[in-house]
């Protein structure tokens, strides 16, 4: 073990590598057991580096931002995991004009007139508010949601009617044969909360997103109703994973568990949010057990009750 860990510190050309490093104070849900190795590495070298190890050496490894959409098993991860997240938070502002990119020029020319370039660790809500004070419209839709930009591409993240599809120009990503590239967002395959990047193996660095020119009180506007929104329906006081259901076609999760009779529904630790049913709620000390029985009972409950079968939409790690 101690060997892998001086390849993966050398590798990285800095000490971010961290032995048995508890994904609890890593997840949103405050869930999950240790993970081998943990690297956060600060340069784009350093995350090469670190993959190029566990690719030639056949290792496991996961890529996290600020885990607000994953739940981690009890036993943790027996692998890597790689963040890209506070280190990678830069963001910056141009004409579309200006951007040296061709074919992200003439995209950014038809969709916008502003580029908004930043790195894959950025916040969505902190983009946000960058575009606000900028006067940018078009990604207000994504103000309130707990992510960063890299979940946002590999998951197409949506709300309110708004999703990344419609802004994003190109993500920057590192390939399975450790080169970087500026790939098209129309090469992503953008659909419901999916996209090409895990099948491909890709690794998102950045990414850039396309704006107009609009009034900044109406933008603010917008940004404080669905903050409103949220503050009111949503249980943003105790841990979760957000939304922890796809929405079926034709259908609101949140509304078929509760038609269910499961509004509070507990397993442990974790609840049933009383709030929005479409959200697992940690109570406090709920274990990834807890949740994923509380899943199951929830998804067998509510194909009886309306025959509609529900998938999760939070991602798993480890063995459950």
């Amino acid at each position: 073990m101690s060997e892998m860990m001086d390849l993966l510190r050398e590798a990285a050309k800095e000490d971010c590598v961290w032995k048995q490093e508890s994904m609890k104070k890593h997840t949103t849900f405050r869930i999950g057991g240790p993970a081998d190795y943990f690297a956060a590495p600060a340069t784009r070298e350093g995350i090469c580096g670190v993959v190029r190890v566990c690719r030639e050496l056949g290792y496991p490894f996961y890529v996290v931002g600020n885990g607000s959409n994953l739940l981690v098993s009890d036993e943790g991860y027996r692998g890597l995991v790689l963040q890209i997240y506070k280190n990678f938070c830069r963001i910056d502002i141009s004409r579309a004009e200006d951007v040296g990119s061709e074919s992200t020029k003439s995209i950014a020319e038809q969709k916008g007139t502003y580029i908004l370039s930043a790195e894959a660790g950025a916040m969505l809500s902190v983009i946000a508010k960058r575009a606000l004070e900028a006067g940018l419209t078009g990604f207000e839709f994504a103000s309130g949601i707990p992510g960063t930009l890299g979940g946002a591409v590999v998951m197409n993240a949506g709300a309110y009617g708004g999703e990344m599809k419609q802004v994003l120009l190109a993500a920057t990503v590192l390939t399975r044969e450790g080169e970087i590239r500026e790939i098209p967002a129309e090469e992503l395959a953008l659909g419901y909360r999916t996209s090409a990047v895990p099948e491909n193996g890709w690794i998102v660095l950045g990414a850039t997103i396309a704006l107009q020119k609009g009034d900044p009180e109406a933008i603010r506007r917008r940004m404080e109703e669905l903050k409103e929104q949220r503050v009111s329906k949503q249980p943003l006081e105790l841990p979760s994973a957000g939304s922890t259901f796809k929405r079926p076609e034709g259908y609101f999760a949140g509304k078929l568990i509760m038609d269910a009779q499961l509004r509070g529904y507990t397993v442990g630790g974790a609840q049933v949010s009383e709030k929005h049913c479409g959200f697992v709620v940690n109570r406090g000390g709920a274990t990834a057990s807890d949740v994923c029985r509380l899943i199951a009972d929830v998804t067998a409950k509510v194909k009886e009750s309306s025959g509609v079968t529900l998938e999760p939409e939070i991602k798993m790690l480890g063995e459950f």
